[in-house]
Parts: C-alpha cells; structure tokens; sequence
C-alpha cells in the first residue's frame, strides 16, 4: 500500500509541472533524466562574485551565499556581480509584563539585493526574515539568543536569494538564451 502512494504521490507531482531547479532536462521523453546532467545552470550561478555588505549581518549573508552559490571558490573573472543592501531591521518587543517590560523580541531583517551583468542589472528583489528570540532574566543567555537569530535570519535571507536566482536562471535556460 505505501508503494502505491509513493507511486501515485510521484505520478502527481509529474503532472503538475514540477521540476528540479538547479538541472535542465536534457531529452523529451516521459522520464526527467535520461541517465544524463545538465548542471549548466550550477556552473552559470558558480560565476556570480557576492560583493562585500555592510555589518557584521551582512557578513553572515555573504559567508552563506558564497557556500550555496560558489562552493569551489571566488571565480577569477565573474560573469555576475551580486550587490545585497540592509534596507531595514526592526525590532519589535512582544509579551510584555505587568511592568511593560518584553519577555520576548520580534526582529524583522529587510534586504535589498541586485544582480548586474556587466553593466545591465538582471536581477533585483527583495527578501524579509523574521525570527525572535526570547529575552531572559541572565543577560548573557540572551545575548546568545539574540546572536543566534540573526545567524538564522541570515541563512534564511541567504537561501532565499539562492532560491530566486536558481529560479532566474531556470528560466534563463529554459528560453535557451544562455548557450
């Protein structure tokens, strides 16, 4: 019985379009892969130079999109540049006590990014992260809490741009405008 809804899981996902984003589908037949790659689309992204962002959570979103989009390192001559601003961080303080002292803080991470190909941007967008953290009675703990959130909110802004770029050039490819 499991094997017949993993089959027909399978069979839905088939039929409605979906895709693998980072590989390009090579032949024309039922099945995906023909037992063959098209990674172009990975060595496309692998030419993007993330320029340097500002603060210490820009450096974090830098460190994270240089993991997802360069993993074999810097490329020596990019195609890409890849510029990410901080538009805005708020903080927001949440389940106050009797006192109206917060026991828990909202922060909202707004980022700005663009992708410019030589002298003409391709790409630009926004992303937003929101994570909290709770606030404690040892300052310390807190300190960790509030460290650690935004280590999370850059990986979630980071992946976020990886995603939309993957889906950029997804597209790209599939119009065959990159050879």
């Amino acid at each position: 019985m499991k094997k017949f809804v993993a089959v027909c899981l399978f069979g839905f996902l088939a039929a409605c379009g979906f895709e693998p984003l980072y590989v390009q589908k090579k032949h024309d037949n039922l099945w995906y892969f023909g037992g063959e790659f098209d990674t172009s689309i990975t060595a496309e992204m692998a030419q993007i130079k993330v320029q340097t962002i500002q603060d210490r959570f820009g450096q974090q979103i830098r460190n994270n999109l240089l993991d997802m989009l360069t993993p074999l390192g810097v490329p020596h001559n990019p195609k890409y540049r890849l510029y990410v601003d901080l538009k805005e961080k708020e903080i927001m303080q949440q389940a106050l006590r009797k006192d109206i002292t917060a026991t828990r803080e909202r922060v909202k991470y707004e980022v700005s990014y663009r992708l410019v190909e030589g002298d003409t941007e391709v790409v630009k967008g926004e992303s937003i992260a929101f994570v909290s953290y709770d606030i404690l009675a040892n300052p310390y703990s807190t300190t960790t809490a509030k460290k650690k959130t935004e280590e999370n909110a850059a990986k979630i802004v980071a992946n976020d741009i990886a995603l939309r770029l993957g889906a950029y050039f997804h597209a790209y490819f599939k119009k065959g405008a990159v050879q």
